[in-house]
């Protein structure tokens, strides 16, 4: 500023400045409004706006007919608030499974090779993963078939049950299951700040009780599927499901 009448320019100072630790708190502040209650389930707009740029940078060849035909979502009930589910998400079901249903694995398989070919993000994978070989990896038995194609669920994102095992959740189960292709997809392509929500510890890291895994083969399925992130790494591992691990919530559906 020019000095006025000779005398030096005075500049208007505050009694107190923005930290970078307060701008980031209201940063996320101002984030988590324009989202669910919970402040993290996005709106299916913005879901389908993230499914096409995952299609196309993958080059899955998803149509533009399937795109149109993704119809309104599902409204969450007072009981389903009761129950813990906090939004809708939207998933996708890739490939058949021979009975008129999708590949919940390749689904699964896609959604993760997406998260690996994505810039500015380290994953690692643990090395009895092995989503080619049905000796190691599954969809749960008892699990409802994915359909092929575009499907909504309603989402309890896994805090509710966090102090559970896996096998305790899945004998407690009625008509909601738990997480399968849908995990993976929400953390890689249409909820990929729930990631940054896990590394900061705002979130607990999620268990996919839907997969089965056997971690040395021979269809030894003792181990689900868990993911997280910690130090900017995203993590594909899994975990005993007679075992809890405090840091991992298990996520359930609602078709």
């Amino acid at each position: 500023m020019a000095p006025h009448n000779g005398e030096p320019s005075r500049i208007k100072t505050f009694p107190w400045a923005i930290s970078s630790k307060m701008l980031q708190t209201i940063k996320r502040f101002i984030k988590s409004k324009s989202k669910d209650n919970d402040g993290s389930i996005l709106p299916i707009p913005d879901q389908i706006k993230s499914w096409r740029t995952a299609n196309r940078k993958m080059a899955w060849g998803i149509q533009e007919a399937e795109f149109d035909r993704i119809g309104a979502p599902p409204l969450l009930t007072d009981k389903d608030r009761r129950d813990g589910f906090v939004g809708v998400i939207l998933s996708y079901g890739f490939g058949h499974d021979g009975h008129g249903n999708a590949d919940a694995v390749l689904s699964g398989k896609l959604a993760w090779e997406c998260a690996c070919k994505r810039r500015r993000v380290k994953t690692w994978q643990c090395e009895n993963i092995h989503f080619d070989r049905s000796d190691h990896f599954r969809l749960r038995p008892e699990a409802p078939p994915r359909p092929k194609g575009y499907y909504f669920s309603k989402i309890q994102t896994g805090k509710r049950y966090q102090n559970l095992k896996v096998s305790q959740l899945l004998r407690r189960l009625d008509d909601d299951t738990c997480c399968g292709p849908e995990g993976i997809q929400l953390l890689t392509i249409t909820h990929t700040h729930f990631t940054d929500m896990m590394n900061d510890r705002e979130m607990p890291f999620m268990a996919f009780g839907d997969y089965d895994v056997a971690p040395h083969g021979f269809s030894d399925f003792c181990d689900a599927l868990q993911m997280f992130c910690s130090q900017g790494i995203l993590g594909l591992g899994i975990g005993k499901v007679d075992l809890n691990y405090p840091l991992f919530g298990i996520p359930t559906l609602r078709f």
